[in-house]
C-alpha cells in the first residue's frame, strides 16, 4: 500500500480549532480509512487547542496527516520549543485533560523538535489489531 499524505496550514487562534476538526475529518473520509474518525478529529482538535491556548500570537500552526498500511499519523506543528506535558485530573478546573485524552486514545505519541518549533504527534492502530 502507497503512503497518503497531506498537511495545511491555519492561523493560531480560535476559530482553527473547529476548522482542524472538520478539515481532518473531511480528509479522512476521503481516504476512506476505517480508523474512528471521532477519536481522529478529537485528538487533533485537542493538540490545536493547546497552540491555540499556549503558544497562539503570530506562531505558526500545522496539521499533518499520514495513511501508511493502515496506521493512521496526525501531527501538530508550531513554532514553540516548549514541550506538552500531562497535567494531574483536577475536576475542578475545566480544561487541561487534552493530553491525557491523547494518552488513552492513540496507540502511541510524541513530541519532536521541527525546524524552530516541535511536531506533536499521534498513532492511530489499524482497525482490528
Amino acid at each position: 500500500m502507497s503512503t497518503l499524505t497531506a498537511s495545511f496550514d491555519l492561523p493560531p487562534t480560535a476559530a482553527s480549532i473547529r476548522a482542524a476538526r472538520r478539515l481532518v475529518r473531511q480528509l479522512l473520509q476521503s481516504w476512506g480509512v476505517r480508523h474512528d474518525l471521532d477519536d481522529a478529529a478529537l485528538l487533533v482538535t485537542e493538540l490545536v487547542a493547546n497552540v491555540v491556548d499556549h503558544v497562539g500570537g503570530t506562531a505558526c500552526l500545522s496539521v499533518e496527516a499520514a495513511l501508511s498500511e493502515d496506521w493512521l499519523r496526525l501531527a501538530v506543528v508550531d513554532c514553540s520549543r516548549a514541550r506538552p506535558v500531562i497535567q494531574a485530573m483536577d475536576l475542578e478546573r475545566p480544561r487541561g485533560r487534552g493530553l491525557y485524552m491523547v494518552e488513552v486514545l492513540a496507540h502511541r505519541w510524541g513530541c519532536e523538535d521541527h525546524r524552530d518549533g516541535k511536531r506533536v504527534w499521534f498513532e492511530l492502530r489499524p482497525p482490528g489489531l
